[in-house]
C-alpha cells in the first residue's frame, strides 16, 4: 500500500492525524518505511516513487550528521540493510536532516528536531518477517536493478542479525 491511497485503506486518514498529533504535542515518533513515508507526508514533505523499487539487501551510507550522533553512532559506516519499497519522501519535510542515502534512494533516514525519525528501509526485520513478505508479495519481486530474488532476499541471517542489533 501507498500513502496517498486513502479510499482504498480508511485507516489512513485517523492515522495521519495521530501522527500530526504526536508530533505537534513534542512527543518522540520513529516510523519505519510507510509510517516514515506518513511522517514525511504529514509534516509537509513530498512522497513519490522512487527511481528505482528497492527490494534487497543493500548498505545504506550514513551522513556525517548520524555517524556523530550517540542514537546512530554504533553502527557501521555503512550497514546493510534490507529494503522493500517502491515509493519514498522525494522531499523531506522542511526543517529536516538527511540521515542517510543509498544508491538506489537518496533520502533513506531523516531526523526532525532531534525526536522525529523517519527511515526508509527496515531494521526490524526477522528472518520470518521477510519470509512472510516474500511469500505474499512476490509478485513484487520484478527483476531490477535494486531487487534481488527470493532466493537472494532470504539468504542473509547475518544482515538480520546485524541489523536487529
Amino acid at each position: 500500500m501507498n500513502i496517498y491511497q486513502e479510499d482504498e485503506y480508511l485507516w489512513l486518514v485517523p492515522e495521519k492525524r495521530f501522527i500530526r498529533e504526536a508530533i505537534d504535542s513534542g512527543k518522540v515518533v520513529m516510523g519505519i518505511c510507510l509510517s516514515a513515508q506518513i511522517i514525511a507526508d504529514v509534516m509537509g514533505g513530498k512522497i513519490g516513487k522512487n527511481p528505482y523499487p528497492e527490494i534487497d539487501w543493500f548498505p545504506i551510507k550514513l551522513k556525517e550528521e548520524a555517524r556523530i550522533s550517540p542514537l546512530f553512532s554504533f553502527l557501521p559506516k555503512e550497514p546493510m540493510v534490507f529494503h522493500w519499497h517502491g515509493d519514498t519522501f522525494s522531499n523531506l519535510p522542511e526543517d529536516a536532516g538527511c540521515l542517510a542515502e543509498s544508491d538506489a534512494c537518496h533520502h533513506q533516514a531523516f531526523v526532525y528536531k532531534d525526536r522525529v525519525f523517519g527511515f526508509q528501509f527496515h531494521l526490524e526485520s526477522t528472518q520470518e518477517t521477510i519470509g512472510n513478505l516474500v511469500n505474499h508479495c512476490i509478485e513484487e519481486m520484478v527483476s531490477d536493478s535494486f531487487v534481488q530474488t527470493p532466493k537472494e532476499v532470504l539468504s542473509h541471517p547475518e544482515y538480520v542479525e546485524q541489523a536487529n542489533q
